[in-house]
């Protein structure tokens, strides 16, 4: 039986995977076996601060960040209430609305402006916690409930052990016997911090239920983030330097620089030099110089660039577009290399991910639970009238996320297909104003009032042709034309010849 196992080894060693194998080509191709969360704990910390720092100081690192919140959270992804009662639905909308104003705790953004901020952080920090702070009714709150954002760095990664009541502490993550995270081991204050005064390392334990962990994992069982600058962090930097050591280039080759060799440098006759040290040389446009017997001028001619700038910098450009995931004009503001179909594909393919992103990680890690802890709030304060609400919470909790509408990219075309859609029944209204960002019930209404409004002052702003022409008049309005209209009607009803006249 050994022998037939080790012979399937060779086996699989010499006519296997070539991936697999260890000859001359992947001689040098060490790849750990250690799990995510090893390689987290060990390299986090420097992850995340290199990170931050590309941020701070490289141009394409800001714009992939500021693209991807732009595009990820935009104005905000808002919730649209599934409660069939439209009063009370309406109610809840304006509660909600109101109350994202005072969402934040440091009082610097609203809530859709923290959707915001904590796409940014996962874009960088590959994760971020919010705290939920219940607060009291003198605060003057319309729902007395706020959110505290805290960056990654204050949940230690090397926070781990056995806690008093026998739970595991994983990362500054408390988990039972059974798996289920029960708590956070929190810093006071920020370890970077150096303005703040609190005392340095001290750690809270706040219950998971007051903590909003968001997180995009990219492996099984993985605890924390990963920046999403990790894997083109080393090519961003490399890149940064050599195009500054092709400034400081471009720099020298600007300056007109000129070399006086002379065969006797000790000569008394030479031109005396000045406090700096200089010769005294100086040139002007059409100047003639005299030198001295035997001094030769050479003009320094610094290397150029070349002709590889552009497409070795382009080429490497690539590279960190696909492994930030953000299409290669939205990192680099370079229009003028793509046209309209490749911009298009890429634009298609760039939505899907933000859109899988957004269902799969803001709305069901942070939208779902904020507005569950909202909604309980305003109901136990008594800022909400919910009739049976700890019976019906599941259906009353359900509500459409709708993100911020994309912009068409050749609109009178889209608009068309989507219209084209509709008539054909593959697609609703609801559905189509949904995919905008808003509610179908309010645009009905507010059509609805603006068309009642135009009637009342005699003004008609639909498009001649458009299907809203063909619509039912209302009862008594130009009751003049509708006469008319009838009588000839029935005159031509009239002279039209019957059917059965017709027949031989």
């Amino acid at each position: 039986m050994a022998a037939m196992n080790w012979r399937q080894r060779i086996g699989a060693f010499i006519g296997g995977f070539d991936a697999g194998q260890h000859h001359r080509r992947l001689r040098g191709f060490r790849a750990t076996r250690a799990h995510v969360n090893a390689l987290i704990a060990a390299s986090g910390p420097d992850i995340t601060a290199r990170a931050r720092w590309l941020v701070r100081n490289n141009g394409y690192a800001v714009n992939a960040v500021e693209s991807w919140a732009a595009n990820t959270a935009g104005d905000g992804i808002k919730p649209i209430s599934k409660i069939a009662d439209p009063v009370r639905k309406e109610e809840l909308q304006r509660l909600w609305l109101a109350w994202t104003d005072e969402a934040d705790a440091e009082g610097l953004t609203d809530f859709y402006g923290l959707q915001r901020r904590a796409a940014r952080e996962v874009f960088i920090a590959g994760e971020v916690f919010f705290r939920i702070r219940p607060r009291r009714g003198e605060d003057g709150l319309r729902v007395p409930l706020q959110l505290q954002m805290l960056p990654a760095e204050m949940l230690p990664l090397e926070q781990s052990g056995v806690a008093a009541n026998g739970n595991t502490i994983r990362q500054g993550i408390e988990f039972d016997r059974i798996g289920r995270r029960v708590a956070y081991h929190v810093l006071r204050r920020h370890p970077g911090d150096s303005t703040d005064p609190g005392l340095a390392g001290e750690v809270v334990r706040v219950p998971a239920s007051e903590i909003i962990h968001v997180i995009d994992p990219v492996e099984g069982g993985q605890l924390r983030g990963v920046s999403k600058l990790a894997p083109a962090i080393v090519k961003l930097f490399l890149l940064d330097q050599y195009d500054d050591a092709e400034l400081d280039r471009k720099k020298v080759a600007a300056m007109y620089a000129m070399f006086v060799t002379s065969p006797a440098p000790e000569n008394p006759l030479a031109p005396p030099e000045d406090e700096a040290g200089d010769a005294g040389y100086e040139v002007s446009p059409g100047q003639i110089v005299h030198l001295d017997p035997g001094e030769d001028v050479t003009v320094g001619q610094p290397a150029d660039s070349g002709g590889t700038y552009e497409p070795f910098q382009y080429r490497t450009l690539l590279q960190i577009s696909a492994a930030l995931g953000i299409p290669y004009p939205y990192l680099a503001n370079d229009m003028v290399k793509g046209n309209f179909s490749n911009s298009r594909l890429a634009l298609i393919e760039f939505r899907r991910r933000v859109s899988a992103w957004q269902h799969s990680v803001m709305v069901y890690q942070l939208c779902r639970p904020v507005y569950a802890r909202w909604m309980d709030a305003a109901v136990l304060s008594g800022a909400l009238s919910l009739p049976d609400y700890e019976a019906n919470r599941p259906l009353l909790l359900t509500a459409d996320w709708l993100p911020t509408k994309w912009d068409w990219v050749d609109p009178l075309k889209d608009a068309n297909a989507e219209i084209a859609q509709i008539e054909a029944g593959l697609k609703s209204r609801t559905q189509a104003i949904a995919e905008r960002g808003y509610d179908a019930e309010q645009v009905d209404r507010e059509i609805a009032a603006e068309h009642a409004r135009e009637r009342a002052l005699g003004l008609d702003f639909r498009r001649p042709g458009s299907p809203a022409q063909g619509a039912t008049a209302v009862p008594g309005e130009n009751a003049d034309n509708d006469a008319t209209n009838s009588d000839d009607a029935d005159d031509t009803a009239e002279n039209r010849p019957r059917e059965d006249e017709d027949q031989p």
